[in-house]
């Protein structure tokens, strides 16, 4: 999937205000009527998805809970007959026992369900299968098993906007480790919209969790039965992130799994001792990498700031983030500080070494809450150190664009109003970089001053 088209969804919503309060409220009064109802028949899949009351046990004694929080709604069924049937979308948990079967002639319960970590995401969710969890009182009510599972299986959805690295990541990798770490390897992973492509760029990441082949249960024919079924992936509310308040993980426990899947050497930054300054051998010069782009938001001087960067001592390379994520994981772990324009290459970040150094270049143009809410904030739990520099007019290629005086310089927030997709086209997807470099070298500087510490 394009990186262009895809990753900046994330930022739609910052830009579309008065599309938000109108979900906004239609959310709290929906799920103000699921609280005064206690009602536990859930309507179809509809905008926003799924509504699953926060806790809710269906029924009270069989083993199914499922749990609505801000990006994602999982259930998680234990210690039952759950017989998944592809043809039907349909999820099917056999009572266990009497006192099972008597809870579900009192709640006749079903739900919908689409596995992806961005229910928010109108967009991102139609291309996601959804499964109906339904409870019934009697096997043979149900396709007879053709294939029966020894361990747990975690169903999750490839669709949404997986092959974009930035929401491969927030949306798919992190939710993932959160939900499968546990197992310790014992899980089958049973996936939904599959992309054989997306198994094999992060292949190592999968056999890392599994210790089984991935099911692509769309394509089965079989009745795959399990006793326990995670549906859905558990997902933090921020960006790029673990809450550990819900997670038995944290950012710091993920990164150095993402160290051990790819062999990675460096754990921290060096750290500039004041009598190696003067040093010209090259062994205690940091290491800068400039994460380029040759579509949207490229830098048009390049060349300038690697000399920029010599000069002030620095080791420099460039590189720009691809398919072949081990090659680009070395490479970025092999650096103390890392910069680039704004875009989904950033999240590269994740393979950093501690106490590295993050400069994100904000393009012009208003999105700078955004831009922070996607790398800036995620950067404090990885302990990496995080800096940005915001363009001036001036070093944009807006200016060879339009004149001095248009409402894209004076204004941007009239450009917002005029919809998403005119603010993306503008500052986004028309926008390359020209930094100042006496400017920038104030940036540079201060990386130099923070791996100092």
């Amino acid at each position: 999937m394009d990186e262009k088209i895809t990753y900046d969804t994330f930022f739609a919503r910052s830009f579309s205000r008065s599309d938000q309060k109108k979900l906004g409220y239609g959310a709290f009064i929906g799920c103000l009527l699921i609280a005064l109802s206690f009602c536990l028949v859930f309507m179809p899949y509809s905008s926003p998805p799924l509504s699953i009351r926060l806790g809710t046990t269906v029924p009270k004694r069989m083993n199914l809970v499922c749990k609505s929080e801000k990006r994602s709604d999982y259930c998680e069924i234990n210690g039952e007959d759950v017989r998944i049937d592809a043809k039907s979308s349909t999820i099917f948990i056999v009572a266990s026992s009497q006192e099972s079967i008597r809870d579900l002639e009192d709640n006749n319960t079903s739900l919908l369900i689409g596995p992806y970590s961005r229910k928010e995401d109108q967009i991102a969710m139609k291309s996601v299968r959804k499964w109906l969890l339904k409870p019934v009182m009697e096997s043979n009510v149900t396709p007879h098993c053709s294939q029966t599972h020894s361990v747990p299986a975690i169903l999750f959805s490839l669709g949404g906007y997986s092959g974009n690295n930035y929401h491969d990541f927030t949306d798919i990798i992190i939710p993932l480790y959160s939900t499968a770490r546990i197992f310790n390897g014992e899980v089958k992973f049973v996936v939904t919209n599959s992309n054989p492509w997306w198994i094999n760029k992060f292949r190592n990441l999968v056999q890392k969790l599994s210790n089984y082949e991935v099911i692509d249960i769309d394509n089965e024919e079989n009745i795959n039965c399990f006793t326990s079924v995670v549906v859905g992936l558990k997902r933090a509310p921020q960006e790029l992130s673990i809450d550990p308040s819900k997670s038995s993980y944290s950012m710091k426990d993920f990164r150095q799994f993402l160290r051990s899947a790819y062999s990675l050497n460096k754990v921290r930054a060096i750290k500039i001792e004041d009598e190696d300054d003067d040093d010209d051998d090259g062994k205690t010069r940091p290491r800068l990498l400039i994460v380029a782009r040759n579509r949207t938001r490229a830098f048009r001087n390049t060349d300038e700031i690697v000399g920029m960067a010599r000069n002030l001592g620095y080791e420099v390379g460039v590189a720009e983030s691809d398919g072949n994520i081990q090659r680009f994981a070395e490479i970025v772990n092999s650096c103390d500080v890392m910069m680039g324009v704004h875009g989904a290459g950033l999240t590269n970040m994740v393979f950093l070494p501690e106490n590295a150094v993050l400069i994100q270049v904000i393009p012009f143009g208003g999105v700078e809450w955004p831009a922070r809410a996607a790398f800036g904030e995620p950067s404090k739990d990885m302990n990496i150190r995080y800096l940005d520099y915001k363009i001036k007019a001036e070093e944009s290629s807006l200016i060879e664009q339009y004149p001095a005086d248009h409402e894209v310089f004076k204004n941007p927030l009239s450009i917002s109003k005029q919809g998403w997709l005119t603010f993306k086209a503008v500052y986004l997807d028309k926008q390359d970089v020209n930094l100042d470099i006496n400017r920038f070298k104030i940036t540079l500087l201060k990386a130099l001053e923070l791996l100092h510490q």
